[in-house]
């Protein structure tokens, strides 16, 4: 009777392999260790399901002979033709992927059979493959893209956390300073509007230790140069909160990619005083509330012609002339948006990082699409979920310039994706060869 694998994401230097059933006249196999040439830290990151055997904390395979426990929702205990060989490889491949400590993929040690993998749950039959080696790539590609895809859905919009160390204003305060009762009480209330009605594009984490810290990213909406980046924003309330508006930081990195975004951090709005506007725009102590800012730098900053946002533009918005030049300007932001992507998965922030990871990882496929269009005159703001809007029904096509700016910036973008994990993209970058036109 044949028994089933079990993958878990522990390291290797642990690698464990029952050995496989003795067919008759077969010689048995010594088990092998896969060899890798990096091993990332994971071991802070949790997935609900706590299925791994987080004593050994490390990545291991280990013999099991129950299904029982499945701790990706959308992988079924499937059969997959491997031997020891293809473990070790697959091993090696989802350790490359920084696959979270308690991680596991449950498998069958089910002969070679005609080099088919069956994986009923991810899709609607049995794929064929060149060879078994392939076969565990797509295999481990799958697990991947699950492993990230539920990690994004566990996610929560607003919780909390032990310390802010890399916070902007982690320096402004301590967590001893005791602050007045009407104080704890309006930011606790805060908390609670954050917890209910964050919208989906949005996600907060608080500090339980400093009540006066939050750090916020915002998902760059579709139709905007911004699309489908993540952009950090650093937050403190103030020791008159809420007489006084919060205190906010960009994370820049030294780009200016908005009229109300300083390369310094410095967020230019009304709502925090930081901008003249009327007194509806103003902060109003008695109603404004975090998830009112938050939106509003979303809505009003993020948006699809952020040109003018500059004071005094606004009065050509509509003109021809207004809206050549907020083309423009959008081409270069859109730009920017791309290097402010690099940037994040680099140098993610604390409480964050596996959530850019797996943000970026989910997305690089939409993104390389968005940028070959554009780099073959696709209209910026064109493309929604991977597919190009409309083009065929207007006039409009992106500059040269903006078209040689996004295809010399593409490699970086995608080679920042391969780090993640995104292989695929690796090969579909690699330029034709005399033997791969034949071939095809």
């Amino acid at each position: 009777m044949n028994q089933p694998w079990r993958i878990s994401a522990m390291d290797p230097d642990v690698v464990e392999i029952s050995p496989p059933p003795i067919a008759s006249g077969s010689r048995t196999r010594k088990p092998r260790q896969a060899v890798i040439s990096e091993v990332i830290d994971v071991e802070e990151y949790e997935f609900r399901n706590n299925v791994a055997d987080k004593k050994n904390k490390g990545k291991a395979i280990q013999d099991t002979s129950s299904f029982d426990h499945k701790p990706f929702s959308h992988l079924a205990s499937e059969a997959v033709p491997m031997e020891l060989d293809d473990y070790a490889m697959f091993q090696a491949i989802l350790n490359s992927h920084n696959i979270p400590t308690d991680v596991e993929v449950v498998m069958s040690t089910q002969p070679r059979s005609h080099n088919i993998a069956m994986v009923p749950s991810l899709h609607s039959g049995p794929f064929k493959v060149d060879n078994c080696a392939t076969s565990s790539r797509l295999i481990a590609a799958e697990v991947i893209s699950s492993a990230q895809a539920n990690f994004l859905r566990d996610f929560k919009r607003f919780d909390t956390v032990d310390d802010f160390s890399d916070h902007h204003f982690a320096s402004q305060g301590k967590a001893s300073k005791q602050h007045a009762k009407g104080w704890v009480k309006k930011v606790q209330s805060d908390w609670k509007i954050l917890e209910n009605d964050l919208p989906e594009t949005i996600f907060v984490r608080a500090c339980e230790s400093r009540m006066d810290l939050l750090r916020a990213v915002i998902i760059g909406a579709e139709g905007t140069p911004y699309s489908d980046g993540l952009f950090f924003f650093d937050i403190q309330f103030s020791d008159t909160y809420p007489s006084a508006p919060p205190k906010v930081h960009y994370h820049a990195g030294g780009l200016r990619i908005n009229p109300n975004l300083y390369n310094c951090g410095k967020v230019c709005l009304s709502l925090l005083g930081t901008w003249t506007g009327n007194t509806r725009e103003s902060w109003i102590p008695e109603e404004s509330t975090m998830l009112q800012l938050l939106v509003s730098i979303q809505a009003l900053i993020l948006n699809q012609k952020p040109y003018f946002n500059e004071p005094g533009y606004e009065q050509s918005k509509g003109t021809e002339s207004g809206e050549l030049v907020s083309e423009a300007y959008s081409e270069n932001i859109f730009i920017l948006s791309l290097k402010t992507m690099v940037y994040s998965m680099r140098k993610p922030p604390k409480h964050f990082e596996e959530f850019v990871r797996s943000h970026y990882f989910m997305r690089a496929h939409d993104i390389v699409k968005a940028c070959n269009a554009y780099k073959n005159g696709a209209p910026l703001g064109s493309m929604v979920k991977g597919g190009v809007q409309d083009v065929s029904e207007t006039s409009k096509r992106g500059s040269d310039k903006f078209m040689a700016e996004v295809a010399c910036f593409m490699k970086t973008v995608v080679d920042e994706f391969v780090k993640l994990g995104v292989k695929e993209l690796q090969e579909k970058q690699k330029p034709l060869t005399k033997r791969s036109i034949l071939s095809g």
